[in-house]
């Protein structure tokens, strides 16, 4: 179940990781009040990292586009699955081992870094293979890297994610075409992203600290990722995870805290009390009737959230199958951001 911070949520940890697209920025747009509530936990000294599955840019790019939205970040704020995925074959291979990338030049910087060497042409002492999302890559560049894959290659995978997020939609991700080539070479890669482990050990070494606290909006990397690690997690509605998926989260999916956006790092966060077959915060009242979700009361967007879930987890555990909310009413008018 949820958990309770009594003073505002980020003093809680010594640093927090927080993902990009659906967390601080949709596309090319910043988020509501996110320059400003990062920019304030700066100047409380507060350590942050902006990780991301996406290999497709390099630190310095996504460091800058961060700043162009009023974002502060400097390069070595950044922690990519490309420098993941790097490091695991660099702790494997000689140093300037050659490295067949199906990918772009995030993952070729990544990989120099560690002192190996990308290429795209598929010489006979390449070592390995690295494949990460890259939009402008040619068709005959992933060939040649999944002809090399089926011939047994080590193969790392940035990530494995189906769909990234668009400025007109939802589009395919790496993951699309990761499963193509593991379909054709009948393997599956070593995987660096979130919710594997390597993204999460190359942000806690580069960054140090000890109680990390995990910011996304998506369930099955972010949140599932942090529970793997053992970190603290708090997912906002900003992005991908609409308010179903949310209710219906197994058990390791679920955060440990739940926020309207990013400035509930700010704030601070109730957990709901079990009152005979109904879960209270804020002036909420949740419970179920005839496996149908009703929550009853007032105040804001985000105890309700927490009210929600709270509902509909207690139901699945117990009962063993999700709850109805196809007649729940989102709230939206009259409510304060919470």
């Amino acid at each position: 179940m949820l958990k309770a911070c009594p003073g505002p949520l980020a003093q809680g940890y010594d640093f927090t990781a927080l993902d990009l697209d659906g967390v601080v920025y949709v596309g090319e747009t910043v988020l509501q009040s996110v320059p400003e509530t990062l920019k304030s936990l700066s100047a409380l000294g507060h350590k942050l990292a902006f990780i991301t599955n996406n290999a497709s840019r390099t630190p310095g790019q996504v460091a800058a586009k961060l700043r162009a939205l009023s974002v502060p970040a400097d390069e070595e704020d950044v922690v990519t699955s490309a420098q993941a995925s790097a490091h695991l074959l660099a702790k494997t291979l000689p140093y300037g081992s050659k490295v067949y990338v199906i990918g772009g030049i995030g993952l070729e910087e990544a990989l120099q870094s560690f002192g190996l060497v990308p290429v795209t042409e598929p010489d006979a002492d390449v070592l390995a293979v690295a494949q990460g999302y890259g939009p402008d890559m040619p068709w005959k560049q992933v060939l040649a890297g999944a002809v090399l894959v089926a011939q047994g290659l080590p193969w790392v995978a940035t990530n494995t994610d189906l769909t990234i997020p668009l400025p007109n939609g939802i589009g395919p991700g790496n993951g699309a075409l990761v499963k193509l080539v593991g379909e054709f070479a009948r393997r599956s890669p070593v995987v660096a992203g979130k919710p594997e482990l390597p993204l999460f050990d190359e942000t806690r070494e580069r960054v140090g600290g000890m109680r990390p606290l995990m910011v996304g909006d998506r369930l099955d990397t972010d949140i599932e990722g942090a529970r793997r690690a053992g970190w603290a997690s708090l997912l906002v509605m900003t992005g991908v995870t609409g308010l179903g998926e949310l209710l219906g989260a197994g058990v390791h999916e679920r955060p440990d805290f739940i926020g309207t956006d990013l400035r509930s790092l700010l704030e601070v966060h109730g957990t709901p009390t079990q009152v005979a077959a109904a879960w209270e915060l804020g002036g909420w009242r949740g419970w179920t009737e005839a496996d149908v979700l009703r929550i009853s009361g007032d105040g804001s967007l985000s105890d309700w959230l927490r009210v929600a879930a709270a509902t509909a987890w207690a139901h699945m555990d117990s009962r063993g199958h999700s709850v109805d909310v196809t007649e729940l009413p989102e709230p939206s008018v009259g409510l304060s951001h919470g």
